[in-house]
């Protein structure tokens, strides 16, 4: 080869770098993809460099387990092939130290160890895309409420755990350096609001992430390093985690949140609160995990974590276009209404079903492969969640993917957000309808309900419902119930989920008219950290809001929540209250009523866990016309080392005469 020949290769050479990665080797803005049936608002702004990711962890068991991906004209091909083809520029994958018993048996979910990490790794890196490496440093799942040591470290005191996470951190990113990885980010640590790896105080949790920071900018100094948590709808505890880590002087450069949207509030305050954290200690702020439900069908029998029926909340339909519709407002979101806002990682993408047949066809493979959430294995570490609740995938559908492995259309999103796609719009489903009755009232279900359509504006269309006279009167006799009815609007399935209740001489008995609470006085008797109506459909009884609180500091909740009535009749009455929570330690807690200002009757409540609603009725409540008549709930909670929190909702004062 002539020097003038070996010139111009290399000369050729550079070229398609350039082309590859735009000027000076930076990324550039992808072609776009024609003739994509979805609707795609443009999202401005958005960098040629902002994270388009998708975490991948369980591709490996899925592949095990026989399931087969396939690109959009129905071709067989390697997944990672098919995400980069459509935008996707980095995937994340979850490692845990060793998620597998004495006899190899794997606790499922992927079982995503270092192993797994570095294939996963290089076939990312094969297709040009980047590697985000989330180190749980747990055997097995981490998130707000579970931070368990691994087995190796169990019993180490914090220096011996802090030089073995950093020891454990370093080996785990060298190998994928000599595996030539292309590392983008690093994670310390998944979801750690206020623990981590075993450890709850923050005095100790600031030593494991400098220790996972330090081995990171050792190995890959070009990485960024993030640091995750969860549940920005908790509006001061972003604030409180920044502030810890710039106190303690942790080394990190991105701070990453989860956001779901049934769960973690409004995008407005994602926001506000990632900004302040921006504004306030210089940091690059992301969304590490978010998804949504493309349908509410289950496909590898076991039940999945969102699914219809009105019990949470629904911003977009649960189809393929609300799926995009969701994903593209939360990347505009994160890249326009957020200050340093740099990517956003769609959660766990490909984990569809690994077959249709039976259960029992699925559960050979989720326990030989790994490839459902947990298996019966997983009882060794963890027996009292996974070692009772192990199974399938709970999130088949929200991937990117059908339960045949075939792209959604969704998935284009990453492509198109950069471009725009106004084909037009047409309608893509029908808004719920939520009912609230009273027993001895009239249903009036409506004569039109709203149309969404595909660029997520509304429509009114007039529906038609499938019930008669005599189903309806079955509901006034069925007593308190709730119940769904189904239409046709459209040419669509359209659904009203009707709750019947008894007469309630309480005003917005389930803090639904707005989040002022109306009706009702809110008096702290301790200055709480958080104490106001929140809307959140999967932490209420009824509707989407309830009195929230949350308070960090011991023995810092103390309220009431209370409510006079006027203008009732004479008579016997019962006041009924629901209240749930956790963390709270030592309680004192009763609902309580009030005659002409003196307490003449109380019933103590009980605060448990999660989900777990204690619902009391105080009875035989005698009442004369013109007597000032208030029922509330009194709550006072020690806490218990993450903050005492608690739900209260459906407060009902009924007839019992």
């Amino acid at each position: 080869m002539t020097k003038l020949t070996k010139i111009l290769c290399f000369t050729l050479l550079l070229s398609c770098i350039a082309l590859a990665f735009g000027a000076c080797g930076k990324p550039k803005i992808p072609k776009k993809i024609e003739g994509s049936s979805l609707y795609v608002e443009k999202v401005e702004n958005l960098p040629a460099d902002f994270i388009l990711g998708v975490d991948a962890s369980s591709v490996i068991a899925e592949e095990q387990s026989g399931v087969v991906y396939y690109d959009f004209d129905g071709n067989e091909q390697d997944v990672f092939k098919t995400l980069a083809e459509n935008g996707v520029n980095t995937i994340r994958v979850r490692v845990w130290n060793n998620p597998y018993d004495e006899n190899g048996n794997g606790y499922g979910g992927g079982n995503n160890d270092i192993e797994k990490a570095v294939e996963i790794g290089k076939r990312a890196t094969k297709y040009g895309m980047k590697l985000l490496v989330d180190f749980h440093y747990s055997d097995f799942w981490a998130d707000p409420n579970k931070q368990m040591v691994p087995l190796a470290w169990a019993g180490m005191d914090i220096t011996e755990k802090s030089d073995a996470l950093y020891a454990y951190t370093k080996d785990c990113l060298a190998r994928l350096k000599e595996e030539k990885v292309d590392v983008r980010m690093v994670q310390i640590g998944n979801e750690t609001n206020g623990s981590m790896c075993g450890e709850k105080t923050w005095f100790n949790i600031q030593y494991l992430m400098k220790a996972g920071s330090k081995a990171t900018r050792e190995v890959f100094p070009k990485a960024q390093v993030a640091l995750h948590f969860a549940n920005p709808e908790k509006v001061t505890n972003y604030a409180d985690y920044a502030k810890k880590l710039a106190y303690y002087e942790v080394d990190y450069d991105v701070f990453a949140s989860s956001y779901y949207p049934y769960w973690h509030g409004t995008l407005e305050n994602l926001a506000e609160v990632l900004s302040n954290v921006a504004n306030t200690y210089g940091k690059q702020v992301m969304v590490m995990e978010t998804s949504y439900a493309y349908t509410a069908e289950d496909t590898d029998f076991f039940g999945n974590t969102i699914s219809s029926g009105g019990s949470v909340v629904k911003d977009y339909p649960f189809t393929v276009q609300g799926q995009a519709n969701c994903l593209r407002n939360v990347i505009d979101t994160v890249a326009n209404k957020t200050v340093n806002g740099i990517g956003v990682v769609y959660w766990e993408g490909t984990w569809i079903s690994v077959g249709t047949n039976s259960f029992e066809e699925n559960y050979e493979k989720w326990e030989r492969y790994g490839s459902g959430w947990a298996t019966s294995y997983s009882a060794k570490y963890d027996p009292d969640d996974a070692g009772k609740y192990y199974g399938g995938s709970a999130v088949d559908n929200q991937a990117l993917f059908d339960k045949n492995g075939r792209p959604l259309e969704s998935l284009r999103v990453f492509n198109l957000v950069y471009h725009g796609n106004a084909v037009t719009p047409v309608a893509d489903a029908i808004e719920d309808v939520s009912l609230i009755c009273d027993l001895n009232g009239t249903i009036v279900l409506p004569e039109q309900v709203n149309a969404i359509m595909t660029d997520d504006s509304k429509q009114k269309v007039d529906v038609v419902w499938n019930i008669t006279d005599a189903e309806l009167a079955a509901m006034y006799a069925g007593g308190v119930q709730k119940y769904t009815v189904t239409g046709t609007a459209g040419g669509m399935t359209a659904y009203c989920y009707i709750s019947m209740v008894e007469y309630n001489f309480l005003t917005n008995y389930s803090f639904e008219d707005d989040t002022d609470g109306t009706g009702w006085v809110l008096t702290p008797l301790k200055p709480m950290d958080e104490f106001y109506i929140e809307s959140k459909a999967t932490d209420s009884m009824t509707g989407t809001n309830h009195v929230h609180f949350w308070s960090a500091a011991s023995d810092s909740v103390e309220f009431t929540v209370e409510q006079t009535v006027a203008a009732l009749p004479s008579g016997r009455y019962k006041f009924t209250i629901s209240i749930m929570g956790g963390d709270c330690g030592e309680t004192d807690i009763y609902m309580y009523v009030k005659i002409d200002g003196e307490i003449v009757k109380t019933t103590p409540l009980t605060i448990t866990s999660y989900g777990n609603w204690d619902t009391q009725v105080i009875t035989d409540i005698e009442y004369t016309a013109g007597q000032t008549i208030a029922v509330g709930i009194y709550v006072k909670c020690g806490g218990s080392g993450n903050g005492a929190w608690g739900k209260i909702d459906d407060a009902l004062l009924n007839s019992m005469s």
